[in-house]
């Protein structure tokens, strides 16, 4: 490699590392650690009568391993120079039959651990997604959607190749490794100990090897997850990409990351093409040491020519377990680093929890108070202060204010979203803090501007908030806020797929089958956060028409966008920083000529017809 493109490695290496994580993310950790063990066992323990079953059989096949070689020196001892075929062709079926039952047990033992490793991954994936679901909007404001996919796809595929091979692979090489050695001792202590003797040289190699090949996987790992991060950046934003001519930038960055990759996968090759060649080379060393120690041994009738034969056959096998626990030593390592991120993230406790006497919030009318509010996302910084209002059944309140005025903080606090810092918000009564919050969000209906669609049909999607709903349901639903009309113009109707967020719909489409899923879900508390902003003005005018039908005796919060959402309010609710400056309906609020009027007065002047006080 020329001087040229080793400086240009150098730049591109201290390039990715300002890019990688500074957390032990990718950290090896030890290589056992007896904690993580036990709660690893815990998930393992419903099939230990499968695991009792694959011990059992490696058991079988490592004996039957290890008699192999036996076999044949018998065979030649007792059967070729005896000269006697009967015995020749005991033998032989001998060696045949325990290879057929090599073979059995280790396709057994393969399939059953392969069930369990499959379920035992299956039962972890399945408890971290349950408990990422009772975890608040708190964690996943801290916690990067990278960083949870590693944890439930990467981390736990290296549990699936720990219960699958590891467990019984380690075992197995002991297992066999003790064997050969012991079968060696017996048949001649001398010659087994001339074959011993590169085993230090073996140990030396294999520890250099073992200490530098952990950091280079961890580097190929590293490596990998930042092109896995990039692709996923890139394909996610190519509209804006391409808006900003930025391939060629981008080529550039990939180009950079993929050629670290190569660099990082070339380092560990190289340590791959050291270890396993001198391996070979030891094993072959040690063989030339059997056949010339042997060998002037059977010139002194000390040994025949069966147990030399056997021992050349043990010698072959006899570095496959060593390689074996070398590499299994790696994938501890690896196992562990995964485990204790897998059970941090189930840890985890939920910072907002059903109180122990929680009850389900029965039926409700819509009296929603909230009295004297205090909340910050940190303990620094306060984003309510002082909060007091009172919404009757079937009032419209409007939240009108500048960004960072703390309206959506309101409405995620009444979805107990996040708990109150002081005061109180009661529902008919009933303090929201002393219900579940399963039985408060299913009288809530909420569509957000930040429209999310999941994958499936449009159907699917409006039926999301109530899976029982009839499709004449549905429709009707959708024809309230006037989706319908597009729907049916779509190329399989009520049945098309929406693709990835809805990527198949237009943005407003998206916020209208949103709005048409709140209102199937027939809430008694209904929340628009800014839910017609993304809507053009012809169908702002249908979804006000279904508004006035489906606000009808019911309580709703408006987070305002449009003019004609701020005039209707029974209430209109003005904030300023975290407080409430001024409450009353449009017209009462322009009469007072304060900071609603105003507000009002640049939009209107500005010559809008809609505005925004978001």
């Amino acid at each position: 490699m020329t001087t040229q493109a080793l400086k240009r490695d150098e730049e591109i290496e201290k390039k990715v590392q300002d890019l990688l994580p500074k957390d032990d993310d990718n950290a090896l950790g030890k290589a056992y650690d007896p904690r993580l063990m036990r709660r690893l066992l815990e998930f393992m323990r419903p099939y230990k009568r499968q695991l009792i079953g694959a011990i059992l059989l490696m058991s079988v096949s490592s004996l039957l391993s290890v008699a192999g070689p036996w076999i044949v020196g018998v065979a030649i001892d007792d059967g070729i120079r005896s000269g006697s075929f009967s015995t020749l062709r005991f033998w032989t079926a001998l060696f045949v039959g325990a290879a057929l039952g090599e073979w059995a047990t280790n396709r057994a033992r393969i399939r059953i651990l392969a069930f369990v490793g499959t379920k035992v991954v299956a039962d972890v994936r399945t408890s971290l997604f349950r408990h990422l679901h009772t975890l608040s909007l708190t964690f996943y404001n801290k916690y990067s959607v990278g960083r949870l996919m590693s944890r439930l796809i990467s981390d736990v595929d290296v549990l699936q190749d720990f219960v699958t091979w590891s467990i019984t692979g380690l075992a197995r090489a002991t297992f066999t490794l003790l064997g050969i050695m012991i079968a060696m001792l017996l048949l001649n202590w001398k010659l087994a100990l001339v074959t011993f003797a590169v085993l230090p040289l073996m140990l030396v190699i294999t520890n250099y090897w073992r200490k530098r090949v952990r950091y280079a996987y961890r580097s190929t790992r590293e490596r990998i997850a930042l092109i896995n991060g990039y692709l996923n950046e890139s394909i996610s934003g190519i509209r804006v990409t391409k808006s900003f001519t930025r391939e060629e930038a981008n080529f550039a960055h990939f180009d950079d990351l993929n050629r670290s990759y190569f660099n990082a996968n070339t380092g560990a090759a190289r340590l791959a093409a050291l270890f396993f060649p001198a391996v070979d080379f030891i094993g072959s060393l040690a063989t030339a040491l059997v056949i010339g120690f042997g060998g002037w041994l059977m010139f002194s009738d000390s040994l025949t020519a069966g147990v030399l034969a056997a021992f050349i056959l043990y010698v072959n096998r006899f570095f496959e377990p060593i390689l074996e626990l070398a590499q299994r030593y790696n994938t501890f390592q690896a196992t562990m680093a995964s485990s204790e991120r897998i059970f941090a993230l189930l840890d985890t406790p939920p910072d907002m929890v059903d109180a122990p006497d929680a009850y389900d919030l029965p039926p409700i009318k819509g009296q929603v108070t909230f009295a004297n509010v205090a909340f910050g996302y940190n303990a620094e910084e306060m984003v309510l202060r002082g909060i007091d209002l009172e919404a009757q059944p079937g009032e419209t309140i409007a939240l009108v204010g500048e960004t960072g005025a703390g309206k959506s903080t309101i409405i995620r606090l009444l979805g107990r979203f996040f708990d109150l810092t002081d005061g109180a918000i009661t529902i008919d009564g009933h303090d929201i803090r002393a219900v579940t919050q399963a039985s408060l969000r299913r009288q809530l209906g909420i569509v957000l501007q930040d429209t999310f669609l999941f994958g499936g049909s449009v159907a699917d999607n409006i039926r999301y908030g109530r899976l029982n709903a009839s499709q004449e349901e549905i429709e009707a639903a959708a024809t309230a806020v006037g989706a319908h009309d597009f729907i049916i113009r779509l190329h399989d109707g009520y049945n098309t797929d929406v693709g990835e967020n809805g990527v198949n719909l237009s943005v407003g489409q998206r916020q209208i089958l949103s709005f048409a899923r709140a209102l199937l879900a027939d809430p008694r508390l209904l929340i628009l956060d800014e839910a017609t902003s993304s809507v053009d003005t012809t169908t702002e005018r249908q979804i006000q028409l279904a508004l006035e039908t489906l606000m009808r005796g019911r309580t709703s919060f408006v987070i305002a966008h449009r003019l004609s959402t701020i005039t209707s309010a029974s209430k209109i609710v003005v904030l300023d920083r975290g407080r409430v400056v001024e409450i009353g309906s449009h017209d009462e609020l322009l009469a007072q000529r304060g900071r609603y009027y105003n507000l009002y007065s640049m939009q209107w002047d500005s010559g809008r017809r809609s505005f925004s006080l978001s």
